[in-house]
C-alpha cells in the first residue's frame, strides 16, 4: 500500500466515524486554521520568502491574513449554513414535509499551486472542513518550503487523521486522483486543469477547477486615471505578477491611453522606490525563461523596464505599448511582471477584443459611469468582475470565486465553498396516513382520471 493510498484510507476512516459531521468538529478545525495563522505567521511568511522571494508583509497580506479571515467568516456563519432549508410542497404531495439538507461529501482532495501556496491550500480546506469533510492536501512541489511547513503544521492544528498532507510532484497528484476521492479542487493553469479533469474521469470524481486566463482591464476615457494607474500597478506588482487574477493586459480608450500609460509607469517606479533593485523575483528558471522570451520577442514598444537578470531570476516590471493581437505577449496568460497597454477607439472595440479570447477568470472596468460599467460587465463574460478596482472580489467571502469556460468550473469561498463541497440532499417526509387506494393498481377509469387531475 502506497503512502498516498494510506492517507486517503486514513482520512476516509476518520470521516466514516461520523465525527466530522458535527458542528463542534467543524468549528474546531476552523479555529485551528485561525490559530495557525496567528501563532505561525512568522514561519509561514519565512517559507513564502524562501519559495517566492515575497517580503513578510506581502506574505501576510496575500496568504496569512486572507486565510485567517476566510476561516473566521466561515466559523461565525457555520451553524446557519448547516440548518436544513424547508421548502413548500405541491398540493398533491400533502400532507408531508420537505427540506434540503447539506451533507458532507466524504474525502476531498485539494491540489494547491505554487504562487500562493499557503492561501490556495488552506482556503479550499476552510470550505472542505466547514462542510464536514475529511481532506487530503497536496501542496505544490514548486514551493517546497511552504509544502514542508504545511506537512509539519497541519497535523498540529487540525484533526491529524481527518486532514492529511501529502507531498510530492505531478506523479503523486495523478496517483491520488486515481484513488477515487469524493471531490477534487485544483488551482493552477488551464493545461494542467485539463489533465486533472482527465485523471479524475475514470473514478467519476467531481472537480472544481480554479484556472486562469488573460484577465483584461478596460479603461474608458472618463475614468479617474490616477486611481486606475495605482490599482493596476499595485496588483500587477503583487507576487511579481504571478497571480491568477492579476491584470493581464489593458485596453484603454485612445484619448487617454498615453496619459494612462505614463501614470502606470510613474506609479510602478514610485512603488519600487524603497527597493535598491527595481526588478522582482520569478519563481524558477522555466518561468523566467518564458517571461524573458515574451519581452524579447514582442513587436510592441517597451516603454518601461524590460531588463532581465538570468543569474538571479529577476525581471524589471515591464510595460509594453500596442503589441499586435498575434504578439506572443497577447496570446497566453502572462503570469508575471509584464503589462501590455493597447489603445482602442471605443468601448465597443474593447468588448470585441475581449470576447475574441477565451473567457477570463476576471474582468476589470474603470469608468465614472456605473451604467456604462454594468453594461460592459454584462457584455463580457468572465469568472468574476470588479468595477474601478482590481482583484478585490477574491477577498470578499460573501462572493463566489471561480472561473467560467477555459478559466475554470465551480466556485468557492464563504457559503459558496460550503455548498460546493456539500451534497444538497432532497428529503421528503410523508405520514403513513392517509393512504388512498386510488394510488395503487389495478387502476380504475375513475382512479386514472383523478390522478391525472391531481398529479
Amino acid at each position: 500500500m502506497t503512502v498516498q493510498t494510506t492517507d486517503l484510507a486514513t482520512a476516509r476512516a476518520a470521516f466514516n466515524t461520523g465525527r466530522t459531521r458535527s458542528a463542534a468538529w467543524r468549528e474546531a478545525q476552523l479555529r485551528g486554521i485561525e490559530r495557525m495563522c496567528e501563532e505561525r505567521e512568522t514561519e509561514i511568511c519565512a517559507a513564502l520568502t524562501e519559495d517566492l522571494g515575497r517580503p513578510p508583509f506581502e506574505g501576510w497580506l496575500a496568504d496569512v491574513g486572507s486565510t485567517k479571515a476566510e476561516a473566521g467568516y466561515s466559523r461565525k456563519h457555520l451553524k446557519k449554513w448547516m440548518k436544513p432549508r424547508r421548502t413548500s410542497l405541491p398540493m398533491a404531495q400533502l400532507p408531508g414535509r420537505a427540506w434540503i439538507q447539506y451533507d458532507p461529501l466524504g474525502a476531498v482532495l485539494i491540489i494547491g499551486p505554487w504562487n500562493y501556496p499557503f492561501f490556495l491550500c488552506m482556503s479550499p480546506l476552510v470550505a472542505a472542513v466547514a462542510a464536514g469533510n475529511a481532506a487530503v492536501i497536496k501542496p505544490s512541489e514548486l514551493a517546497p518550503a511552504t509544502s514542508a511547513l504545511l506537512a509539519r503544521l497541519v497535523p498540529r492544528y487540525l484533526d491529524p487523521q481527518a486532514v492529511r498532507v501529502v507531498e510530492g510532484g505531478a506523479e503523486v497528484t495523478q496517483e491520488l486522483l486515481s484513488q477515487g476521492f469524493d471531490h477534487a479542487l485544483f488551482t493552477g493553469g488551464t493545461e494542467v486543469g485539463r489533465k486533472i479533469m482527465a485523471a479524475a474521469a475514470p473514478t467519476l470524481t467531481p472537480v472544481t477547477l480554479e484556472l486562469g486566463g488573460k484577465s483584461p482591464v478596460v479603461v474608458l476615457a472618463d475614468a479617474d486615471l490616477d486611481v486606475a494607474a495605482r490599482r493596476i500597478a499595485l496588483t500587477k506588482l503583487l507576487n511579481s505578477g504571478q497571480t491568477c487574477i492579476a491584470p493581464d493586459y489593458v485596453l484603454a480608450e485612445r484619448a487617454i491611453a498615453g496619459a494612462l500609460t505614463d501614470k502606470i509607469v510613474a506609479t510602478l517606479t514610485a512603488f519600487r522606490a524603497d527597493h535598491p533593485d527595481p526588478s522582482v523575483p520569478i519563481v524558477n528558471q522555466r518561468q523566467f525563461d518564458r517571461l524573458a522570451g515574451l519581452i524579447g520577442s514582442t513587436a510592441g514598444t517597451v516603454v518601461a523596464g524590460g531588463r532581465t537578470d538570468p543569474a538571479t531570476l529577476r525581471i524589471e516590471p515591464t510595460v509594453i505599448v500596442d503589441p499586435p493581437a498575434d504578439d506572443p505577449v497577447m496570446n497566453d496568460e502572462i503570469f508575471g511582471p509584464i503589462l501590455p497597454v493597447v489603445a482602442v477607439d471605443s468601448a465597443e472595440e474593447a468588448v470585441l477584443a475581449v470576447n475574441a479570447r477565451p473567457k477570463p477568470l476576471a474582468l476589470y472596468v474603470f469608468t465614472n459611469s456605473m451604467d456604462q460599467a454594468r453594461d460592459l460587465v454584462d457584455r463580457m463574460p468572465s469568472g468574476g468582475a470588479v468595477i474601478n478596482h482590481i482583484a478585490m472580489h477574491c477577498l470578499v467571502p460573501q462572493l463566489p470565486f471561480g472561473g467560467v469556460g477555459a478559466s475554470g468550473m465551480g466556485a468557492y469561498h464563504g457559503r459558496w465553498g460550503f455548498e460546493a463541497l456539500s451534497h444538497r440532499r432532497a428529503v421528503l417526509a410523508k405520514p403513513a396516513k392517509p393512504d388512498p387506494g386510488l394510488l395503487y393498481p389495478p387502476y380504475s377509469a375513475r382512479a386514472m382520471k383523478m390522478m391525472r387531475k391531481l398529479l
